[in-house]
């Protein structure tokens, strides 16, 4: 029927089958590269949707076709909180770590060390990960990675790539599914981009992962679309109708859903046959049509994946096998000492421009003054640098050969290059240390930066430039003066929309986003504090042990040891900062401009020890005593090392001692091994129903 004769219903119903249709045959092309329609045919279905489309433009599906050359421009790209976080892999630098990998599993899971665990062995493609949501077999959304925690709205831009099916092939699959893997570029489609953009004088992109990165994060979704970007699949969650059983099965499924998959994958059955297939993969790397950093092994089993869970950010089941740095030699042309956040002196190289692993760099660490030392490393020098995956690009060694005959030894500086002020070197540290705090600007700038950066505040449109210029205008000298700025603008002869490269809008939009972040969350607050040592996993375990804030800022030194994790350094440095007149107040003055929410457990199962704090002692018979900790972390409670009158439950394996001995005398409940794993069992059986 032509299409100006189609009432909306008949409409309707075409759409929903042209959909299918150009979806099925999307899927023969793409993923099985085994096409049944002519080219002609398939484009006369693609016109005619869009046609209809343009009669009726209000029935366009979410899973239309036509979304494949993008959508209108978006103002902003809108935070998506990932249903279970993002992760990232631990990484081994070579074979001796491989196998030391394969140890702590067995370790973990108590198996015998000749033990044979499957693996699935995957190459590590080299692009950027993102997360695709779809109900009833439609895409509904799609979010970069972010944060791990967080991420942004991109389904536009992910609806233009075609190895991402807009509607899923089949009918086995769950009604509610995520499914994760990486977009990239590949190599010949990357070449004809930077002719492309050299053709019309715009710069080329270094690397394919840069141009996946700057195509993917358009706002201009037709500009994405003109790009060619790639996705492989690896790896899916369903909230339901799931039966897959192994990492292999997982793949499978995929694949008949209609998503690529890496076909490079080889199941190994121990660490031999990984780093046998690592060497087989590294020797043909060139000749892959897309870039690779390395492989990823993963634990092939899904229920031994779930029993390994995680530890701080990373999966214990997989490890990414990187391969060897990329070394280059350039000249060394001037050292530059940094003084970072904590007042650290930190001597970087300014180098002669050099490309190194498809990056340009002209800066690396030196790492400190005794590493200098050891090297002899010297302005002037010829040097050789080496930069692996997204490590900061550091300087190897000296071309001892090629030294210039004048040259001289470099002297370490004894008062601080920015402020002048006294430099110190602890007992037991290698590194020197400016002691005034924020009267340095160097320090003040730098703790302001961690303080809105993107895993703690994560304040928007308070980039580097504008906090330094900041600083050095007296608007923003401490982290609370954030909090007032607007309040002190709309009293100021001098506004900010008054200011160079500034306007009314763009100062709204910074009040706007300063006011979105005054309520944050305790573990984020507490790492945006800056406490040495103190990343974001300790912040974490801090707030879960805590609670509150005001729990927190009594912590004692005791407490802290009990924790999981957290050693004898770091525990004092956490109560050395607590113990600071001025950090005491700086906490004091940000509590009356901003909300600090109490930490909430995420029960995902009904359990007895949610919130409880259990200590384990003993030898355990059926289990190691990391997995039994993860257990009762994944029941919700808090693990510690030692008992006290604050210990709710102690789980006491044979031959345990003196903390058995102090539960009896502290009236605590004691629990046998056996009374443990039945909790743990029911608690799976929770999950179940």
């Amino acid at each position: 029927m032509t299409i100006e004769f189609l009432n909306r219903e008949e409409a309707a119903k075409e759409l929903e089958h042209l959909a299918r249709e150009i979806a099925y045959h999307d899927y023969r092309y793409y993923t099985l590269a085994d096409p049944t329609l002519s080219d002609e045919a398939y484009d006369a279905l693609r016109l005619r949707n869009l046609e209809i489309e343009k009669k009726f433009p209000d029935l366009r599906r979410v899973d239309s076709p036509s979304h494949r050359i993008g959508a209108p421009p978006s103002p902003e790209f809108e935070k998506v909180k990932h249903r279970k976080p993002m992760l990232s892999l631990d990484n081994a630098f070579s074979d001796e770590d491989v196998f030391e990998f394969l140890n702590r599993i067995r370790r973990f899971l108590k198996l015998p060390s000749d033990t044979k665990i499957s693996m699935m062995a995957e190459p590590k493609i080299d692009g950027l990960s993102a997360s695709l949501h779809y109900q009833n077999g439609q895409l509904v959304l799609g979010a970069t990675r972010g944060d791990g925690q967080e991420g942004e709205n991109i389904t536009a831009n992910l609806k233009t790539i075609r190895d991402i099916p807009l509607i899923l092939q089949g009918d086995c699959y769950p009604k509610n599914l995520e499914v994760r893997g990486e977009v990239y570029m590949s190599k010949g489609d990357f070449d004809l981009l930077n002719q492309k953009r050299l053709a019309v004088s715009e710069a080329p992109f270094a690397n394919p992962r840069n141009a996946a990165a700057g195509s993917l994060r358009q706002l201009d979704p037709t500009i994405t679309a003109e790009r060619s970007l790639r996705f492989f699949a690896y790896s899916y969650d369903a909230l339901s109708g799931s039966s897959d059983l192994t990492q292999s099965d997982i793949l499978t499924s995929l694949s008949q859903w209609g998503f690529s998959v890496n076909q490079e994958i080889e199941l190994c059955s121990d660490e031999n046959e990984l780093v046998s297939y690592y060497k087989k993969l590294e020797e043909r790397r060139s000749s892959l049509p897309y870039e690779i950093d390395g492989v990823v092994y993963k634990v092939n089993d899904l229920k031994l994946q779930q029993r390994l869970g995680t530890i701080g950010r990373c999966p214990r089941h997989s490890i990414a096998h990187k391969f060897a740095a990329e070394k280059a030699e350039t000249i060394l042309i001037n050292i530059d000492v940094q003084v970072g956040r904590t007042g650290v002196l930190t001597p970087v190289a300014i180098l002669q421009p050099v490309l190194v692993g498809g990056v340009m760099v002209s800066r690396a660490t030196l790492h400190n003054e005794d590493e200098m030392k050891r090297k002899d490393i010297r302005v002037g020098d010829t040097v050789v640098i080496q930069r692996a995956g997204d490590v900061i690009p550091q300087v190897v060694e000296v071309v001892l050969s090629k030294r210039p005959k004048d040259s001289q030894p470099f002297h370490f500086p004894n008062q601080c290059p920015v402020c002048g002020g006294q430099v110190l070197r602890e007992e037991g540290l290698v590194a020197k240390r400016c002691v005034n705090g924020f009267d340095c600007s160097a320090q003040a700038i730098q703790r302001l930066r961690y303080f809105v950066s993107r895993d703690a505040f994560d304040i928007e449109g308070l980039g580097d430039r504008h906090l330094e210029n900041f600083y050095k205008d007296g608007l923003i000298h401490t982290l609370t003066d954030i909090f007032t700025l607007q309040e002190r603008d709309q009293n100021s002869p001098t506004p900010l929309l008054s200011r160079e490269g500034w306007g009314a809008q763009s100062a709204r939009n910074l009040f706007e986003a300063i006011d979105k972040r005054r309520t944050i969350s305790l573990d984020r607050f507490i790492f945006s504090l800056g406490i040495p040592q103190v990343g974001q996993v300790t912040a974490k375990l801090l707030a879960k042990y805590y609670k509150n804030l005001d729990a927190f800022e009594a912590a004692v030194l005791s407490d802290l040891l009990g924790i999981e994790g957290i050693g004898v350094n770091m525990a004092n440095d956490i109560i050395r900062f607590l113990e600071t007149p001025e950090q005491r107040q700086l906490i004091n003055d940000l509590q009356k401009h901003i909300t600090i929410l109490h930490y909430e457990e995420i029960e995902t199962v009904r359990s007895p020890m949610t919130g409880k704090t259990v200590v384990f002692t003993g030898t355990l018979q059926t289990l190691s005593r990391s997995e039994a900790k993860a257990q009762a972390e994944r029941l919700g409670a808090r693990v510690a090392g030692s008992v006290s009158n604050k210990t709710d439950y102690v789980i006491a394996g044979s031959d345990a001692g003196s903390k058995l001995k102090t539960a009896s005398e502290l009236g605590i409940t004691i629990l046998s091994e056996q009374q443990w794993t039945e909790i743990v069992n029911q608690a799976a059986e929770n999950i179940a129903a």
